[in-house]
């Protein structure tokens, strides 16, 4: 019980603490605006690229969690 309200207070402590921030630098920032007006091939590559970086953790988690499930069953 009292790791599930340490848990909690974690977590709305997380949320209250939210500020908003920008990861892209200036000039990434600018191609990816004007792309999106331009149908500019740059602005394209660059969000492929960010698509391709957000899926490999998810991957790899799912690749690790399929491993352990099946060597969870064997024991």
């Amino acid at each position: 019980m009292r790791k599930s309200i340490f848990i909690f207070s974690i977590v709305v402590l997380l949320v209250l603490s939210y500020s908003l921030a920008f990861s892209q630098c200036a000039m990434c920032r600018r191609v990816a605006e004007t792309g999106q007006s331009n149908d500019n091939s740059k602005a394209r590559g660059l969000n492929k690229g960010i698509l391709y970086l957000l899926a490999i953790p998810y991957v790899l988690g799912g690749v690790g969690a399929f491993v352990w499930y099946k060597n969870r069953k064997k024991v």
